[in-house]
């Protein structure tokens, strides 16, 4: 059987084995959190261990962290429960930001950074009260974007500041006072903690109105009964994320001989935000002609798991409002695949992965040349 490489990432990490032993503890585990006997407050207690490590992992409080289903739960509540009369989004949002609200959206610049003066322009154009969302990595390319001075600008004209930072956890060093926002999505499934659990940081003395009505859990910002496995486990990933973020400098080699491989295989590669600060793990590129999904499909026979630019909840290809919104020409958009490296790889996955390329890029010029002759 061929050997089996994952390298998506981004849209999902191998979960730890430690992570897995939390959520089974946790799912043996009787008792609801809001329940006052000893069963109850046992879970309440795990409940809130995991809150405080995580609080710590990021640099806030216990009681700015709000459990909810996920990132885009997350979002949801940020940009919904504001209560502000405008969003501004940066152009290469999530969707789940960008179809959260009627968000009006933020220019970038050909490497996918957000364009601070048209964001200052655009606050300065209506005074009603707003929110700021903007990420501060990209999912798609990995492009870092300059959070504390978004905070700054906007904090300025007295705007509110949500920041998606849900694929930077655990990759670069996240010290939320230091970028001064005000909301940020947080979720554990992209450290290799199990999915159906993210967190909402809020700054301390904000408040949101619930999107979730009927219980008063989460400090009354989010009801329901509390994900008890779900939590530990994000709480295991949480403490393990400075020893990830170490990791990341042999997975930025691993990510640089890739890029380096598919470019030597072919030169006229375009490799999205390449000039821009990246997430070490994430690299975005592209053969103009070179369609997205046979890449993802030829690769996935070859045993090797990689994404396109963006995909639909659905699995169905389409194109990345992220490479458009950068500029990029729709014939080369529909070409981008994304590799997202992460604790299980190694320099062989990076090999073979150079190698089935390779054949891939043989296929495809000899269909070139079978199509010219006829």
């Amino acid at each position: 059987m061929t050997r089996q490489i994952y390298m998506d990432y981004n849209a999902t990490a191998p979960m730890r084995p430690r992570a897995i032993e939390a959520v089974a503890a946790g799912l043996a585990q009787a008792g609801n959190p809001s329940s006052v006997h000893r069963f109850g407050r046992l879970a309440r207690r795990a409940v809130e261990a995991a809150r405080e490590t995580l609080a710590g992992a990021v640099g806030a409080r216990p009681a700015e962290i709000l459990f909810v289903s996920g990132g885009s739960e997350a979002n949801n509540l940020a940009l919904k429960g504001a209560g502000r009369a405008r969003v501004l989004a940066s152009a290469v949002e999530h969707d789940s930001v960008l179809a959260a609200a009627a968000v009006e959206r933020i220019p970038v610049d050909r490497e996918g950074i957000v364009d601070l003066t048209a964001l200052e322009r655009m606050l300065n154009m209506d005074s009603r009260p707003a929110l700021v969302s903007v990420m501060l990595a990209n999912n798609e390319t990995g492009a870092i974007q300059p959070v504390a001075e978004v905070a700054r600008i906007a904090h300025a004209r007295g705007a509110l500041v949500h920041c998606d930072a849900v694929q930077a956890f655990g990759r670069i060093v996240l010290d939320l006072p230091a970028l001064d926002v005000d909301f940020a999505s947080l979720s554990a499934h992209k450290l290799g903690g199990p999915t159906g659990i993210g967190a909402l940081y809020m700054r301390d003395g904000l408040a949101l109105t619930a999107q979730i009505a009927g219980g008063g859990q989460e400090r009354g910002q989010r009801a329901g009964t509390p994900n008890l496995p779900g939590i530990v486990g994000f709480g295991v990933v949480a403490q393990q994320a400075n020893a990830d973020i170490e990791d990341m400098r042999r997975i930025r080699e691993l990510r640089d001989r890739l890029e380096s491989g598919v470019r030597r295989l072919q030169p006229s590669v375009r490799i999205f935000a390449e000039n821009a600060e990246r997430l070490p793990n994430t690299s975005c590129f592209a053969v103009a002609g070179l369609d997205s999904e046979t890449q993802v499909i030829a690769l996935d026979l070859a045993g090797i798991a990689v994404s396109a630019g963006a995909a639909c909840s659905s699995g169905r290809v389409q194109a990345s409002h992220v490479l458009r919104a950068m500029g990029a020409d729709p014939v080369l958009a529909g070409s981008a695949i994304r590799v997202s490296l992460g604790w299980q790889s190694e320099e062989r996955d990076i090999d073979e992965f150079l190698t089935a390329w390779r054949a891939l890029l043989a296929r495809h010029a000899g269909a070139a040349q079978t199509e010219t002759a006829a």
